[in-house]
């Protein structure tokens, strides 16, 4: 089954009341995020997020911020554009919905993940994104994010470059050097959900 198929079997149960029309019509407006970001929840793109599992209250937030070019990241902004609340809502429960990202074949390099279990336990990433980098409510999921978009991500909240809903990202990211940012990326990308984060 392709996408559209499977992201519509996922959308209609989230949107008892609506009608297979409205659930339809989501669908396909959906088809070019998946194209992005992963049918099944995992991003082949470069610097492109895995949305699998994410946090429905955050990707909403996101969406939000995207619509109303709060944050800016172009094609976001304008895909985002006409999007009701609703439309928010029903699209951050589809992805939510959809299969969690997996993790590397590479179990990862024992003293890089030694290393970052030392900086999480310093920096206490793990108070607010949970133990196992789950996430919870608008706080996102993290574990077996794409590597490359996670980096991306941690040097964009330090230097400012992209704008947090919270100002703690900013905060605590601005004493931690750029390698370390690295290892942080590392460890959150190998992560398995039954090997727990210590700190």
């Amino acid at each position: 089954m392709g996408g559209a198929g499977k992201l519509g079997l996922l959308i209609v149960p989230l949107l008892a009341g609506a009608s297979p029309a409205v659930a339809a019509d989501l669908s396909e407006r959906m088809l070019p995020c998946l194209a992005c970001h992963g049918a099944e929840g995992q991003s082949q793109n470069e610097n492109v997020p895995s949305l699998g599992a994410q946090q429905a209250s955050y990707t909403v937030i996101q969406l939000y911020m995207f619509r109303e070019k709060t944050r800016v990241a172009e094609p976001m902004n304008e895909m985002a554009t006409d999007l009701t609340d609703g439309d928010l809502q029903s699209m951050a429960d589809a992805l939510a919905a959809l299969p969690a990202p997996k993790p590397p074949a590479d179990p990862g390099d024992p003293t890089r993940l030694e290393h970052a279990r030392a900086l999480i336990g310093q920096n206490h990433c793990n108070a607010c994104h949970r133990p196992d980098f789950s996430g919870r409510e608008s706080v996102p999921r993290l574990v077996d994010q794409r590597e490359d978009y996670l980096l991306k991500t941690l040097r964009e909240y330090k230097s400012g470059a992209r704008r947090a809903y919270e100002p703690i990202m900013v905060e605590v990211l601005q004493p931690i050097s750029d390698a370390d940012l690295v290892e942080l990326s590392y460890y959150l990308a190998h992560l398995r959900l039954n090997r727990r984060a210590s700190g």
